[in-house]
This record gives C-alpha cells, structure tokens and sequence, in this order.
C-alpha cells in the first residue's frame, strides 16, 4: 500500500456513498477474492485504528495482527478472518461515523458489506449454525409460539432456570439472556377491527396521510402493546393506518445470518404487495428501526435494478422522521396533556445510519417541560448477538457505556427506537425501572 501513489489522500470530506452489494456476480463467493479483499481492508483497519471501540470486531483484528509472527495483517491465518466476521453484527456505525476511507474515497472501504459477504460465503460453504437458522427464522416462529395456550406456557418455560441451563448448553443460548414474550392474539388479529373503521385523515405536501403499519414480528409477536401505542398516536394525528394482506419478515435477520437466498425470496413476497399499494398512493412506516433499515437501504443496495424496491424504499418512512415532516407543515397534534420530565433516549444504530436526523428528539422535545437527553451509543444487542452463548458476555460490555450514562442522567423515562437494545439495556440496569418506547412516551404525552 505504500508504494501507491493514491495514499497521499488522507482521508475525506466528501458525504458517504453506497455501491450495491453485487451479490449475483460470480466473484461475490469466490474465497479466494474474498480473502484478497480482506487482507487489503483489515491491513487499512489495522493502519488507523479509529472503530476500536466500536464493535468487538475491530479488537479482535487488531488482537490478531499483534500476535503474528510480523504484526502485520499478512502474518495473520486466513482462516482465522472468520473471528472477524463473526463479532460483526452490520450495525453500521463505522461506515456512518468513523471510517475516513469510505467511497468515494479511492480506498473505497465498507467494512459492514465486506462483512456480509463474508457472511454471505460462509452460509453458501454450508457452515450456518442450526441454532442460527432457527432464531432467525422470526415469522416460522411466531406462527408456531403465539398462539392460545402455548404462548403463555413458552414464556414461564423460558424463565425456568433448568430449562434455561439446558438451552445453553445444547442450544447455544445464554441461560442469563432475556429472551422476547409471545402474544397471543397477535398485534395483526388484534387491531384488524380498529382498523377498518371508517376515518377521515389528513394529507400534507410530504406525506399522503395514509400509511400501510408494516408491523414486524417483533411487534406482531412479542410486543404488540407498542403498535396500539403507535395507531393510537397517528390516529390522533389524522393519519390512516391499514395492513398488508400477508405480511413477511422484513430479511434483516437472514441478511445478518448471510442467507441471502432467503432475504430475496422475503422481498419476492413484500415488495409484490407493497408497491401495489404504494401505487394507490400509501406512505409505509415500521416501528423497528432494522425493518426499515431493511427496506430503505439493504434491499435497494442488493436490487438496484429493481424499480419496485426503489419505489418501496422511497415510500418507507421511521416513525419519527413521518411525524416531524407533518409537524413541519403544521399537520401534527403537539396538544400534550402530560409533560414527561428528564428522557434518556437511546439512538438506534439503524436509526442512525437512516440519516435522516434525530427525529425521536426533536418529536419529544415538542413536548412541554420535556427534556431530552440523547445516548449515541450501540447497546450489542443486534436481535441474536446478546442472546448466544459465545457473545452475551461480549454484549454485556458493549451496553455499559449506555447503561452508565442513564444511571447518571437518573431521568424519568428511558427508551430506544429498537426495543430490543432497549429491553437489553433494561437487562443490565442495576435498578429495576422498564423501559418504554418513544412511541409510548408520545402517547403518554397526549394522554390518550
């Protein structure tokens, strides 16, 4: 690298761009490239030096190179690469907000893609976990637990310390992680009559008033207190919520697994029933920050080709950054009954690599006698990095900076776009005190 004449550029100023992942190119899986493109990477990786506190992947690299025989990343054993990988949990902050080298730099260094198709690789090769497989396959899952009697009775087994002891050592699943409830009826059985009540709505210059709730198996299955959080609020908003038909899994967990295969034939089924509705003129929102990560960014970036996922991606909207474009033309309801005092709110990483601001802050903050303390932290969760064996340590010790500052704010409220970090925070907490989610929060505030 030294004897390039292109390292003379240190650095850049230049707003970060996104190539498309390119995974039906032939190359894409072949280990011999990838291990090229590795070693070129890891050795810029090991030269700067600035994510070390990111993420563990980064001090696991660095820990290799030190080691070697030449404390260069070419004395490193490719295989061990893999270790690398396996820490990475494409949160996507060191692309967003550390790495100087990202395109359009010549360097062209996008460390979270490199570690996806090194996921992606390994998948193919055959070496998915079982366990991986199967806490990534959310709908199949929900379908099977939420449902009357065996919800409940899945919930106190999960809590039976023998049981749990069992799931970790044959499973693969930390005894001491938290692991999510199941709900039986389900969020979407739940507000299908709501729903369909007739409901005048308002439509601004940005947003057409009119949003189709993608609900997430998270929402659906494990937490649908939070969605009738969210249709009361938008409903008090003067905005109209309907449902897919048929809604699937959004992908992110099988993209994080590098099943690949998997994440397309999920956006078969999504984007064929939403850019129809996209077309009758429906805005679409999700409340877990990785689903719409998922169709903002992910999806665009393996299909750029594809005109109906551009025309999705464009309509998907957080919930927050929705509710602020229609405050800015005078469209939201901001008469709170309730002020809501001192909020740590965590920043979501796939909130924050939206770029589209801080969105939950500035909605909070409208609040009266509310104030608002942001934590731009990742908490390690990731959905199944804080729930496996070999890394819930690992995700105990990337929370700490989060759960320190909270203690130290001592607010009134705390929460997280993603309520899976939150409910991880909640976790590691040396007080007992739930967490609530923003949306929450705003309903709250209303007092409805």
């Amino acid at each position: 690298m030294a004897d390039d004449p292109k390292t003379f550029k240190e650095g850049s100023l230049e707003a970060p761009t996104r190539h498309p992942l390119n995974q039906n190119d032939p190359e894409f899986y072949d280990q011999d490239s990838l291990n090229e493109e590795l070693e070129r990477v890891f050795d810029i990786c090991h030269g700067c030096r600035r994510c070390v506190s990111l993420c563990n992947s980064f001090p696991t690299l660095f820990d290799l190179v030190d080691e070697s025989d030449t404390m260069e990343v070419d004395g490193v054993d490719p295989k061990d690469y893999q270790k690398v990988v396996d820490d990475c949990f494409l949160c996507d902050l060191c692309y967003l907000t550390k790495c100087p080298y990202v395109p359009p730099h010549e360097w062209n260094v996008d460390f979270p893609h490199l570690m996806l198709r090194a996921k992606a690789v390994n998948f193919k090769q055959g070496n998915g976990k079982l366990r991986d497989k199967l806490i990534t396959s959310t709908d199949l899952t929900g379908q099977l637990v939420a449902k009357p009697v065996i919800a409940p009775m899945a919930n106190v087994v999960n809590k039976t310390k023998p049981f749990r002891m069992v799931l970790d050592k044959i499973g693969g699943i930390h005894q001491d992680a938290r692991l999510p409830e199941y709900h039986y009826p389900t969020l979407r059985k739940s507000i299908v009559s709501e729903i369909q009540k007739p409901f005048e709505y308002k439509k601004t210059d940005s947003t057409t008033g009119k949003v189709i709730f993608f609900t997430t198996c998270y929402c659906n299955y494990n937490e649908p207190d939070m969605g009738d959080d969210f249709i009361s609020v938008y409903k008090h908003n003067q905005i109209k919520i309907r449902l897919m038909a048929q809604e699937n899994c959004c992908g992110m967990p099988k993209l994080e697994l590098g099943d690949l295969d998997s994440v397309t034939r999920l956006k078969e089924k999504n984007i064929t029933q939403l850019i129809d509705l996209v077309k009758g003129g429906w805005d679409i929102v999700a409340l877990v920050p990785s689903c719409v990560l998922m169709f903002k960014q992910e999806l665009p970036l393996m299909f750029p080709e594809d005109e109906d996922v551009q025309a999705v991606s464009k309509a998907f909207f957080d919930p927050f950054e929705y509710l602020h474009l229609r405050y800015k033309e005078g469209a939201m309801n901001t008469d709170f009954k309730n002020s809501l005092g001192n909020v740590s709110y965590h920043v979501a990483c796939h909130q924050r690599v939206q770029r589209i601001g801080p969105k939950t802050r500035d909605v909070l903050q409208l609040i009266p006698d509310t104030k608002v303390s942001s934590i731009e932290r990742c908490s390690g969760h990731d959905g199944t990095y804080a729930v496996k064996s070999e890394s819930y340590e690992i995700a105990k010790k990337l929370v700490r900076p989060v759960v320190k500052q909270i203690a130290k704010q001592k607010p009134d409220y705390y929460g997280s776009d993603c309520p899976m970090a939150a409910h991880h925070i909640e976790s590691n907490l040396s007080e007992d005190k739930p967490t609530d989610h923003p949306i929450s929060l705003l309903r709250k505030a209303y007092g409805i």
